[in-house]
């Protein structure tokens, strides 16, 4: 049977697979276009997001959106999930059995999903989906393909808040995943 995304919003809803549940005012999902070719992956809900429930609305999230305005991309065009779907206390980093129970809803996301593209936002997401020693300082904006899809990992947009000087360094990624929607013939954006 094949399964939608409102069966597993409503599943994933309902998760308490780990003590993060009990915590949670919601279960931050996801959102965009759910036919997207690009899928970018956080590490977890912050506060702003978790009394919302949608990922990056918070000033990560207002970052986050001016990076796709500056490459002429759109929240829209594109689908944002974290690694966990709850928000971890006094936005820590999710512990390891945290992102093991909850790596199953992103498996499924992704394979609704299907995308040509994979952007880890921040160390944890890279570490956990393209290597576990990734390095985000050194190893930013490179692809690789795994599985049929490439995968990238740039700074996490809260990083950035802190250490604004590594802005220059992840837009240059995001030119370079405006370049990459291209080449495989997913970018909807006008030419700029």
């Amino acid at each position: 049977m094949a399964e939608t995304w409102r069966q597993l919003r409503a599943e994933c809803e309902n998760c308490a697979a780990c003590e993060l549940a009990a915590t949670r005012n919601s279960v931050v999902f996801g959102v965009g276009d759910e036919h997207a070719g690009v899928l970018f992956v956080g590490e977890g809900p912050g506060e702003q997001e978790d009394l919302r429930g949608e990922p990056f609305v918070g000033r990560a999230g207002q970052l986050l959106d001016r990076f796709f305005a500056a490459v002429g991309l759109k929240r829209e065009e594109v689908y944002i999930a974290n690694m966990v779907k709850c928000r971890p206390p006094h936005n820590r980093d999710p512990k390891p059995e945290e992102t093991e129970a909850c790596l199953g809803w992103l498996r499924r996301q992704t394979r609704l999903l299907s995308p040509k593209i994979i952007v880890c936002l921040g160390r944890v997401a890279a570490c956990r989906l393209i290597d576990p020693d990734f390095k985000v300082t050194r190893q930013h904006g490179q692809w690789i393909l795994k599985n049929g899809v490439w995968m990238t990992a740039t700074f996490h947009p809260a990083a950035l808040l802190r250490n604004p000087n590594q802005k220059p360094d992840a837009f240059a990624d995001f030119l370079a995943l405006r370049e990459k929607m291209r080449e495989l013939d997913i970018w909807r954006g006008d030419a700029l």
